[in-house]
């Protein structure tokens, strides 16, 4: 067995990205054993039809989990068959049980409910991290669900809303991929044990006389490992599942992506409302001692680039998985599934950091809401100009002038002057009073309900994950 050290290629995987948790789960040795407790199960369930005794499933039991990947990788090198070379292993181990391991089934009978396990888990993970970002999000609603903000269409200053709505599009975002991961699990299913092109004849032929049938012997193992399973397959599990348990995945990057994305947009000093946390000795930049770069939505979204491409490549292993199987999904497949959910589990701690730490610089809010929101009240004065007698269209063009000669003060750096040129048009003042237009401006366009809905979506949140909780 090689020795991996820093001195060869790693997988940031390995060490930079993900928790020890989804790590554990996904490593070598974790997989191993769960094909020994698969083994195990189904050595229990033909003791029942007499072909394995009480002596041997207690020396297998007794080794289940006694992973040597020295030997095993040594083993592998001669044969070529990493499963193969895992039973050889395990038989040196189980002197008593080590001639039953593995009866009847072939290959993908052991590895595809295994890995059907381990996706299941991993989902489950991966919920535990999107209920906890949800909380905190929540918790971030309620808070801020009064706080004025401006809002932006297409980059541009549009009209006022709150901190609480805009945060409540993200946890939105995330609450529908909850949804989305509580499918996934409850359509993880393994391929059973239907031997080397899905019809079960190996276990047929073995079993045949002893009083159990192939079905009934599935049905006890699937039972001891508390897993479904497909009811028809070929050498392998259909690797659709594969592709819409990625898609669900990928749909959590893209929420992810889009809150980290705008979150970067908006601790630019331009924009300067919000940032990420930043430590007291956290480096942003080697060569500008001054920057605070927003390094956690930068890894963030790169991950989640790298998340939304793993489909593509699920999506060719299902399409072209010709006849009862082909092996080209194989060696892709130990990368693609571990690596998605490694990312997915660092995305969603990264995240969850963001929002428990974020920074909300309320001076350059209302910086921003001063020279702005004014325009967004020219709106709620054009219809009261229509109220008070004028014409639409006359009143539309002269505020249009006022409001483009504003705009150029405010780009040269000026106060917005919008209220004072307004209150000064002889036409406009004409219907309206200066001060009801100033009193106008001042008011704004207004954030109608969006405190009512941030706050209703973060009730919505938390009666759904506490009612999953009971």
């Amino acid at each position: 067995m090689s020795e991996f050290t820093h001195e060869t290629y790693l997988s940031p995987f390995t060490w930079r990205y993900g928790s020890q948790e989804m790590r554990r789960l996904w490593s070598e040795a974790g997989k191993r054993r769960l094909w020994r407790r698969i083994w195990v199960a189904l050595a229990t369930a033909q003791a029942e039809a007499g072909l394995v005794t009480s002596e041997q499933i207690a020396d297998l039991t007794a080794h289940q989990n006694d992973i040597d990947l020295a030997r095993a990788h040594q083993i592998e090198a001669e044969l070529g068959h990493d499963l193969v070379a895992e039973i050889k292993t395990y038989a040196e181990q189980c002197e008593i049980g080590g001639g039953v391991i593995h009866l009847g089934a072939t290959s993908m009978d052991i590895e595809d409910n295994a890995d059907a396990l381990r996706l299941r888990q991993g989902l489950r993970l991966v919920r535990d991290r999107l209920v906890a970002l949800l909380e905190a999000l929540a918790d971030r609603i309620e808070a801020e669900a009064e706080t004025v903000i401006m809002a932006y269409t297409h980059l541009q200053p549009a009209e006022p809303t709150t901190l609480g709505y805009r945060l409540s599009q993200c946890a939105q975002d995330f609450f529908h991929d909850l949804h989305g991961v509580d499918w996934a699990i409850s359509m993880i299913k393994g391929k059973g044990f239907k031997g080397a092109v899905g019809t079960s004849a190996s276990y047929a032929e073995l079993l045949r006389g002893k009083g159990m049938t192939a079905g009934e012997m599935e049905e006890r193992v699937l039972a001891q490992l508390d897993l479904e399973a497909f009811p028809v397959a070929t050498q392998t599990y259909p690797r659709k599942m594969d592709y819409q348990v990625l898609c669900v995945l990928a749909g959590i990057a893209q929420s992810a992506s889009k809150f980290s994305l705008d979150l970067r947009l908006l601790q630019s000093p331009l924009f300067g409302e919000l940032a990420e946390p930043f430590g007291r000795r956290q480096v942003g930049s080697s060569a500008m001692p001054f920057k605070r770069n927003p390094v956690r939505s930068e890894t963030v979204c790169s991950l989640a680039r790298y998340v939304a491409g793993l489909p593509r490549v699920a999506w060719d292993n299902a399409a072209h998985s010709i006849l009862e199987r082909t092996l080209d999904d194989s060696a892709n497949r130990r990368s693609v599934l571990p690596e998605a959910f490694l990312a997915i589990d660092e995305i969603l701690s990264r995240e969850l950091r963001i929002v428990r730490g974020l920074r909300i610089e309320r001076e350059a809010m209302q910086r921003n809401l001063s020279t702005y929101a004014p325009f967004a009240a020219t709106e709620p004065l054009l219809m009261a100009l229509v109220r008070a007698g004028a014409d639409r269209q006359e009143m539309h063009e002269r505020i249009r002038g006022c409001s483009m000669a504003a705009w150029e003060a405010v780009q040269r750096g000026q106060p917005n002057p919008l209220a004072e040129l307004l209150a000064a048009d002889e036409v406009i003042s004409s219907y309206l009073a200066p001060h009801e237009i100033r009193a106008i401006i001042a008011r704004g366009a207004g954030v109608g309900d969006a405190p009512e809905r941030s706050r209703e979506l973060a009730r919505m949140i938390r009666q759904a994950i506490a009612s999953q909780l009971r």
